[in-house]
């Protein structure tokens, strides 16, 4: 009987193999470059051991081409690593427009997902294969880390911060999830797996989960029972920003500096609000810091988010 000993996870999204091919160019030049320093430390040492009859006046020999050469070659070998590496880092910033979009939650200790039709999972995520998947990650408590070693992927969840990790799964089966940031005494315990989907098992799956309520539709509720309707409504009397098609447009702030209405220009709107002022506004909103958690978080950033949808489409429709 043999056993097969796996040293590296599979190769189970379309990045991975790409990152597998920098790491072991990385690893064969580390360990080229070890032994040849190696066997220049054991030879001299050997060499000009004590006793041996070798020069030893101090006296050395300059070569200029020499110096030129492994300098010129250092630089060239480091500049194309740097670039290598600089690809796939970009690739991984840019993900696809028409990427599924899913939510993770990060808390002592468990991951808790949830999906566009509100379908929710915990310490599981169900994906389909050859789709690209973004992870909106943010934490509850303490920094964690989303990390799925078959796909190549890692991606810190941040308290106060949202921040996000995609891939395209490529073998359908079931994979590890770790959380690879120590965050407390069962750090340990917090992982899960991944089970990736052909697309039609995909769809039976996320039917037979029921159709829960979107995190959009459930940030709009709670976007109305915070009050916040009343003052960025059409028929308010308070006047305040219109938040229809603002996520992913530039905003004029007070100060003559204008910002993209990203994840976090929202989220300090929300819990910082006096920190960047829209231009023509009087600083009047509260601070809703304390008053919301991050799950609340995720679902108002949501409900933002489907209004610059919404206001997409209609405008596309007008046309």
């Amino acid at each position: 009987m043999t056993f097969g000993i796996p040293f590296t996870p599979p190769q189970a999204s379309s990045i991975a193999g790409s990152v597998d091919a920098l790491f072991y160019v990385l690893l064969a030049f580390t360990v080229a470059l070890g032994v040849f320093l190696t066997s220049l430390v054991v030879f001299y040492a050997i060499k000009y051991r004590a006793g041996s009859k070798v020069e030893r006046t101090g006296e050395r020999a300059r070569s200029t081409p020499l110096e030129v050469t492994w300098t010129v070659a250092s630089l060239l070998i480091a500049f194309t690593i740097f670039g290598w590496g600089a690809v796939l880092f970009l690739r991984r910033e840019h993900p696809p427009l028409d990427a599924l979009e899913i939510a993770g939650l990060g808390k002592q200790w468990m991951w808790e997902f949830r999906h566009p039709g509100g379908q929710r999972e915990i310490n599981e995520l169900h994906v389909p294969v050859g789709k690209a998947v973004i992870v909106s990650l943010a934490s509850q408590d303490v920094i964690h880390s989303f990390f799925v070693p078959a796909f190549r992927v890692k991606q810190d969840a941040v308290p106060g911060r949202t921040t996000h990790v995609w891939f395209i799964a490529s073998e359908p089966g079931r994979y590890h999830l770790f959380c690879a940031q120590y965050c407390g005494t069962q750090h340990s315990e917090m992982g899960g797996w991944v089970t990736v989907m052909p697309p039609q098992e995909y769809a039976a799956w996320l039917g037979n989960q029921g159709q829960g309520e979107t995190l959009a539709a459930d940030g709009e509720k709670l976007f109305r029972a915070l009050g916040c309707s009343g003052c960025h409504g059409n028929s308010s009397k308070v006047r305040a920003p219109d938040l229809a098609g603002v996520f992913g447009r530039p905003v004029a702030l007070d100060n003559q500096q204008t910002v993209i209405a990203d994840d976090r220009y929202l989220r300090d709107s929300i819990l910082n609000p006096k920190k960047e002022i829209a231009a023509g506004y009087e600083p009047v909103m509260p601070s809703f810091d304390g008053l919301v958690d991050e799950q609340e978080l995720q679902m108002l950033l949501a409900y933002l988010k489907s209004l610059s949808s919404r206001a997409t489409r209609e405008s596309g429709a007008t046309q």
